[in-house]
């Protein structure tokens, strides 16, 4: 795929991973939309990216599916088009199951299940038209489950079946389909102030660069599954 010009969505993009992503594609000349449900927040992280004409800012809800599609046809409304998307929003409560509450349940489910669904659903005609690339942030949690995980686990696992099934359903149109699924990220995540301390963990730039050369690999060729993990935890 040639870079330069094409448009993306990112879902979460505010910070972490999400933000990274944003700013590795923006310095290969590409368009990219951030959402997140906070429109300020989403302002201030497009404030810090630069790149003025080049980033959309969106307020969505990826629970919401009406959300989506409003974001989406925002997207298209100012650039035309829409090449790549990211479902990268997601949240993380942890607790035994017997203590897990039935609120963090449900909240964990519409996020980071439902809402790629969502946000697929919402953008899956704009992605036929164009040959894009979809992709969703999962975890190493989607294969490897433990203690204390079992919501997370659950909703991590089916983002890995979702998006594989989706794979071969999509690839048929020339649409491309990954999910990638790392470890250890030195993120905001689960209340996490990043620090010296996290300099073992994967940085979300080397997230960023991965998804530049997903986009960048020849069309015959599709990893459509990536586990990535810290080279050397044993320095945590």
């Amino acid at each position: 795929m040639e870079l330069k010009n094409k448009v993306a969505y990112i879902t979460g993009g505010s910070k972490g991973i999400g933000f990274a992503v944003a700013k590795s594609l923006l310095q290969q000349g590409m368009k990219v939309a951030i959402s997140g449900r906070n429109l300020k927040t989403v302002k201030n992280a497009a404030a810090k990216l630069g790149y003025e004409d080049a980033v959309l800012t969106l307020q969505s809800d990826v629970t919401q599916y009406s959300a989506e599609d409003k974001a989406v046809k925002e997207i298209l409304k100012k650039w035309g088009h829409l090449d790549v998307v990211l479902a990268n929003a997601g949240v993380g409560h942890f607790a035994p199951v017997d203590d897990l509450e039935i609120a963090d349940w449900h909240q964990m489910v519409n996020t980071n299940l439902t809402g790629v669904f969502f946000t697929l659903k919402a953008s899956v005609d704009a992605l036929k038209a164009t040959k894009g690339y979809y992709m969703t942030l999962a975890s190493l949690a989607g294969t490897n489950f433990f203690a204390s995980g079992a919501g997370y686990n659950a909703t991590k696992f089916g983002v890995v079946g979702f998006t594989q099934a989706a794979m071969l359903d999509l690839r048929k149109y020339g649409i491309k389909v990954t999910t990638i699924m790392p470890g250890s990220v030195a993120t905001h995540f689960n209340d996490n102030e990043p620090s010296e301390k996290d300099a073992w963990k994967i940085q979300p730039e080397d997230i960023g660069n991965m998804v530049v050369d997903l986009l960048k690999m020849h069309p015959r060729t599709l990893p459509s599954k990536i586990e990535v993990r810290p080279t050397r935890p044993d320095l945590k």
